[in-house]
């Protein structure tokens, strides 16, 4: 057999490996599944980049991280620094609410390679003459390279070398920090290898540090037989911003079908008054783009939103994409829906409940697409022209992922500036992928975690890849839908540890009023509410004897002063010697602001620790003066060493927030 049939097929191989980047570029971050989806991060906050870079031989190489808003032409640039073990990090940060895509780069470093053989050599002792001539042939080479301002600092430093008479003085400047900035900058940047482009999704503040409060305007009258109006909420505003909170949600807005109405405690049977589920959309007045008359109408409720606007306070809207049998759409588009053989329709059912009042659209049905996914896409943007810019979706784990995914993007390229949180407690990959497709928050698992394994447990994963960059927590102490176990019989000081948990344990955390009343009236052995205002209007004193208002307004004063509490991350669990106690720990990246928090758990009995101040994370030793600050109560103190003490009595207060400060030297001491 001759040569020529193996050397065909070896010619095309040999052709692609000569082709191929000789420089690894891998393990990079942010980046979520490979860059299929985009990665999270806020306007204005850096956005921290690691990779590993390596490639075969000893030469040194560089790396950066580039940058831009997608659509731009333009690169922005910064260096990757090497921390060790092939291991590279750097930052940028974005200064736009948008699109944004990064890439890494990575070359060889000639000039970077020269300066360490020169400098081991004449550590050494070795003689250099040969390397210094290397050197001025380097510098000759960039200086034709070079433009502008470099450029001349380039030709000094050559005319410098030329007239320098002493080797030392060349190998000095050879070596000098001044040279190496000016080569680097005329960095020919050989064999330069790129990452793929990975997206970015720059948003607002609001998406990563935010309180939710929850309200049910029908309820804000002071007769359960009077139906509450959005000019009611007015008188609200005030009350819930003092309490620190800048989200207004409300359930469903919309006007309540009649047929299949329920009545008090989810009952079959509604009376004449009943108001309904707010969830069982649409009636002869209206659907999803509709207001139910008795709460007002569409101009009353944009006075409303302005007047929250005034107040420092968001509204968000529900999105609940179900119907009830008086929906328009039934008669409109009942290709929209699925029928059964005998011309009825099915009811939704999450087994073992039931909701005999909606139906469900059928996504896709041969008439509901296209036209449905854009009617549904529309009822949003129309509520985006009244001023909402905040929507949370009931149940999008059971809508396809694929519609979310289009739905989102399409609204946020028109207003960037729109977010939507997921209500969805099922699966963790469904959880996951719904914050991948484009949901800026999520509901949590934080709900149903009470131990103090199962808690550090969780708030650690929510630290970690890939859910750090993909998933936003909202931590919701209640909901109308959930009155959690814990609640039920904890007392007050069960609601204070809730609330501590859920203020100091991410950026974003929610409430449903009546939390702040600690009501847990529940129906015997579920997780509801009995006489939920779901099903009936529910007038509250909200200045009721035992309230926890004035400690909840502490809670979020203190995430507004302290940056560490400002996101879930920096989350570290640090050791207190009882299972009852969580200790942990919110630092911003550079530990300027560094937050201890201790929760009793137990809101019984009182509970008893020693515990370790992170002194290492400090950078100081064990027996270091630090000093603490209890940011509920203004109470200073030093500490004197890493071993100390604590006792939490929950009929005080159930947990400890403290600052922790290096002890400053007393300048007056000599």
């Amino acid at each position: 057999m001759s040569d020529a049939q193996p050397n065909a097929t070896i010619h095309p191989r040999l052709e692609q490996a000569l082709q191929m980047p000789r420089i690894a570029i891998e393990s990079t971050l942010p980046v979520v599944d490979d860059g299929r989806f985009a990665a999270k991060a806020i306007i204005g906050q850096p956005v921290m980049v690691t990779s590993r870079i390596f490639a075969d031989g000893h030469d040194q190489l560089a790396a950066a991280v580039c940058w831009r808003e997608k659509g731009e032409s333009n690169w922005r640039r910064a260096r990757l620094k090497l921390l060790g073990n092939d291991n590279w990090q750097g930052q940028f940060t974005p200064t736009q609410v948008a699109e944004h895509e990064f890439v890494i780069e990575a070359w060889w470093d000639v000039f970077e390679s020269y300066r360490y053989e020169l400098s081991k050599k004449h550590t050494a002792g070795v003689p250099v003459q040969l390397e210094l001539e290397e050197g001025r042939l380097l510098l000759e080479k960039a200086v034709a390279r070079a433009q502008g301002e470099n450029r001349a600092i380039l030709d000094d430093l050559l005319h410098r070398l030329g007239s320098a008479h002493l080797e030392d003085e060349r190998v000095s400047l050879l070596l000098a920090a001044e040279t190496a900035a000016a080569m680097a900058a005329a960095d020919p940047r050989e064999h330069c290898s790129r990452s793929p482009v990975y997206p970015l999704d720059v948003e607002r503040p609001l998406a990563q540090f935010a309180s939710w409060y929850e309200l049910f305007p029908r309820s804000e009258t002071d007769d359960p037989n009077r139906h509450g109006t959005f000019r009611d909420v007015h008188k609200r505003l005030p009350a819930i911003r003092d309490m620190g909170f800048d989200v207004l949600y409300f359930p469903p807005i919309h006007p309540i079908g009649r047929q299949h109405r329920k009545g008090p405690n989810n009952s079959l049977q509604a009376g004449p008054n009943d108001p309904g589920s707010p969830y069982a959309i649409g009636s002869e007045e209206g659907g999803h783009d509709a207001i139910h008359p008795q709460l007002g109408t569409l101009d009353d409720f944009r006075e409303l939103v302005a007047a929250a606007r005034e107040h420092g306070l968001e509204i968000a809207l529900d999105f609940a994409i179900q119907c009830s049998q008086d929906h328009p759409w039934l008669k409109e588009h009942p290709g929209w829906f699925s029928w059964r053989p005998d011309g009825t329709i099915k009811y939704a059912e999450n087994p073992p409940k039931k909701y005999q009042d909606i139906v469900n659209v059928d996504f896709y049905a041969e008439d509901a697409m296209p036209d449905l996914w854009i009617a549904l896409r529309d009822v949003v943007w129309h509520w985006v022209e009244q001023g909402v810019k905040i929507f949370r979706v009931d149940n999008p784990h059971t809508k396809p992922l694929p519609f979310w995914e289009w739905l989102i993007a399409d609204i946020r390229e028109r207003d960037r500036d729109v977010m939507f949180l997921s209500e969805a407690f099922t699966r963790p990959g469904m959880m996951a992928r719904l914050g991948k497709v484009g949901f800026s928050q999520s509901y949590t698992y934080f709900t149903w975690r009470n131990t103090k394994a199962e808690l550090s447990e969780y708030f650690s994963e929510l630290n970690e890849p890939p859910l750090r960059d993909c998933y936003r927590p909202n931590f919701f102490v209640n909901t109308p839908d959930i009155n959690p176990f814990f609640l039920q019989d904890s007392g007050r000081a069960g609601f204070l540890i809730r609330a501590a948990l859920a203020t100091m344990g991410s950026g974003l955390w929610g409430m449903y009023s009546g939390f702040e009343l600690c009501e847990s009236a529940a129906i015997p052995g579920k997780e509801e509410y009995l006489d939920s205002e779901k099903y009936q209007i529910r007038p509250r004193n909200y200045q009721a004897p035992g309230n926890i208002v004035a400690e909840i307004a502490q809670l979020n004063r203190i995430r507004r002063q302290n940056p560490a509490l400002q996101t879930h991350l920096g989350f570290k669990p640090y050791l207190a010697w009882n299972d009852n106690i969580l200790y942990f720990g919110k630092r911003s990246p550079d530990l300027s602001n560094f937050i201890l928090v201790a929760i009793s758990l137990d809101p019984h009995n009182a509970q008893e620790a020693h515990f370790e101040l992170p002194l290492w994370e400090l950078g100081l030793p064990d027996d270091a003066h630090t000093q603490g600050e209890d940011l509920m109560n203004g109470h200073r103190w030093t500490w004197y060493g890493k071993t100390q003490w604590m006792r939490i009595e929950p009929w005080h207060l159930p947990f400890g927030i403290w600052r922790l400060t290096a002890q400053r030297p007393d300048p007056d001491l000599k």
